[in-house]
C-alpha cells in the first residue's frame, strides 16, 4: 500500500533543497506550495523576462492522482501563452501519474518559457526587419518621385496655375495697399506742407536771386527766329 503522505513529505523536502530561492510553502493541510518560475537567464538577453508562479496543492492520493495546479502572476505573457502552459502541465501530469512529478512539471514549464522567449525574440526581429523594409521602400519612392502621365501632369498643372494666380493676386493686393493718394501723402509727411508754405512765402519776396551762369550759353542755342514768344 502506497504511503501518500510520506511521498508528499519527501518531495517537499527535495523541492526546498532544489529551489531554495523560489519555493514557498503556503499551507500544510493539505500541503500547498508555490514556485516562481522564470525562463533561463541567458534566454532573454534581448527580451523582457518571462515567468509565472506555479501553485500546487496535493490531493490525498497524490502521486497516483495529479495535484491541483494553478498558473498565477504571468510576467510578459499573453493569455494564449498562459493557456499553453496550463495545457503542458495537464499533459505532463497525466504522463507521470504514479510518480512524484512536481520537479518534472517545473522543468517542463521552464523549458516552455525559454521557447517562448526565442519565439518573441524572433517576432521582434521580424518586426524590425519589416519596419526597415518599409522605411527603405519609402526612401526609394522619395528618390524615384511620382511617375508622370497625362492625368498626373494635368493635375499638377491645375495646382500650379492656381498657386501662381493666388501669388499674383496677393502681390497685387500688396502693391495696392502701398499706393497712397496725394492727400494721404500730405497727411503722412508734414514736411510737404512746410515746403509749400515756404514756396508761397518766397513768392512775395522781390529779392529773388538768379544764377546768371545758367544763361551764359544761351547765345550758342540755335533758336528759330520765327519762334512766337507772345503769350
Amino acid at each position: 500500500m502506497t504511503d501518500y503522505e510520506e511521498d508528499q513529505r519527501n518531495e517537499i523536502e527535495a523541492l526546498e533543497s532544489i529551489y531554495p530561492d523560489i519555493f514557498e510553502i503556503l499551507e500544510t493541510e493539505p500541503p500547498c506550495f508555490r514556485l516562481s518560475v522564470l525562463a533561463e537567464a541567458d534566454s532573454y538577453e534581448e527580451c523582457d523576462p518571462l515567468g509565472v508562479d506555479l501553485q500546487f496543492t496535493y490531493v490525498p492520493t497524490y502521486p497516483d492522482a495529479p495535484p491541483d495546479m494553478e498558473v498565477l502572476s504571468p510576467q510578459n505573457l499573453t493569455e494564449e501563452d498562459v493557456s499553453t502552459i496550463q495545457e503542458l502541465l495537464q499533459q505532463q501530469a497525466e504522463e507521470n501519474l504514479g510518480m512524484v512529478m512536481v520537479f518534472t512539471l517545473v522543468s517542463a514549464v521552464q523549458e516552455r518559457l525559454s521557447e517562448l522567449v526565442e519565439e518573441k525574440k524572433k517576432q521582434a526581429e521580424e518586426e524590425r526587419e519589416r519596419k526597415q523594409r518599409e522605411e527603405e521602400e519609402k526612401e526609394k519612392k522619395r528618390f524615384e518621385g511620382t511617375r508622370v502621365n497625362i492625368e498626373t501632369f494635368l493635375a499638377w498643372k491645375a495646382r500650379f496655375d492656381q498657386e501662381m494666380a493666388e501669388k499674383k493676386k496677393s502681390k497685387k493686393d500688396e502693391d495696392n495697399s502701398k499706393k497712397l493718394s496725394g492727400k494721404q501723402l500730405f497727411e503722412r509727411d508734414t514736411s510737404l506742407n512746410d515746403s509749400d508754405a515756404r514756396f508761397l512765402d518766397n513768392e512775395g519776396d522781390e529779392s529773388v536771386e538768379v544764377d546768371e551762369s545758367l544763361f551764359q550759353d544761351m547765345a550758342d542755342l540755335d533758336l528759330d527766329e520765327d519762334l512766337d514768344l507772345e503769350d
